[in-house]
Parts: C-alpha cells; structure tokens; sequence
C-alpha cells in the first residue's frame, strides 16, 4: 500500500484519440507541477489507430509503491467501447468523465458521471485532434485532483512546439465547461485528498 492517500484513474478511447497524451498530461501536472507522486501505465489493442486503448494514473501524496491499478476512482472514457471494457472497474463512488457525443452511459447508484461535447468543442477550435486537451480541462474542473495552473503548465511542457497556443485553448474550452453546462452543477471538489480546490 501507497505510504500516502490514493488516487486511481483510469483513460480510455480508442488509438488516435490522443488518450496516453492526455495521461501523460494529467501524471506531470500531478507529479512535476503539483509536488505529488504519479506513475502511468499504457496498453493498446491489436493496432494502435481505431483500436481500443488505455492509460492508468497511480496518483499519491506519497511514494507510489505499487503501479497498476484495480477500481479506478475516476473514468475517462472518450468511446463507447472503452466504456464497455472498463465500466464495471469504477469504484462504487468513482466519477465517470465522458465524451457524451459518442458515450451514452449508465451509472450505479452512488456513482457520478459528467459528458462533454469534446470533439465538438475541438472542431469548434479548427482541428478535432485536440479534443483530449478539452477533456483534459474538463477532468480537471470535475475532479479537483491538481490545481489548474499545475494542468496549464504540464499542457505547455507536454504537446509539440508551436502547437502550445491551440492546445491551451482547447484545455481552457474543456475547463470552463462545466460552469456553462446548464444540467450539469460545478460541483465541490469531488477528489479532495490530494487536490484543493481549482485555482
């Protein structure tokens, strides 16, 4: 067991979607520009593009001591099929995070899920292919798990030179959803053993 508190999430889409970026993206907020542990794990299919694939954050304020995960506290799922695959794994209590253009899920009592357009957002900006920085700033909104300006910094460290302008747009599209989302509130910190409150 970790020497600190916990916490587990597990991405998913499917190749091309840009899921391991956006876990890469999300372990060096937590790890570089955050002050706490990550360590992230990816798979894919049998081939890479069109196929289902996955990244797994350990997050921890402490010595990560065990890598992998096994109830993730929080599903990010940009398709429908990466949904299927891995929607039984969420905690009890998990937070699903979906993309609710292609996602349309079912949760179990006690869990709580969040949709946004992602894709739509990013084609919106000009190039669909930043639609995981959009569900990056969304995650981060929903879940409170590491201040904004730590995400800010780790999508400017993190995506090719030259892009940082589109990418940080999007990220900040995704962020500010949430407070426009009519059915959806902007909720307390729902992880709040290892984030505060974004800043």
């Amino acid at each position: 067991m970790d020497s600190g508190e916990r916490v587990e999430v597990r991405l998913t889409g499917f190749g091309g979607q840009g899921v391991v970026l956006a876990g890469h993206i999300i372990g060096r907020a937590c790890a570089i520009h955050a002050g706490k542990n990550a360590t992230l794990i990816q798979s894919f299919g049998p081939e890479a593009r069109g196929s289902a694939c996955s990244a797994t954050l350990a997050i921890s304020d402490g010595p990560v001591l065990y890598p992998y995960i096994t109830r993730p506290d929080v599903l990010v799922a940009m398709s429908s099929e990466g949904f299927e695959k891995y929607r039984d794994e969420l905690a009890p209590e998990g937070i699903l995070v979906y993309e609710q253009d292609l996602v349309h899920p079912t949760v179990r009592e006690g869990q709580r899920a969040f949709g946004v357009p992602s894709t739509r957002i990013a084609e919106s900006l000009g190039r669909a292919i930043v639609q995981n920085l959009v569900m990056v700033g969304f995650f981060g909104a929903v879940t409170g798990l590491v201040p904004v300006e730590a995400l800010r910094q780790a999508v400017e460290h993190s995506v090719p030179a030259g892009t940082e302008k589109l990418n940080l747009a999007a990220f900040e599209k995704g962020f500010e959803y949430l407070g426009g989302a009519v059915d959806q509130p902007v909720p307390e910190v729902l992880l709040p053993s290892l984030g505060g409150a974004p800043a």
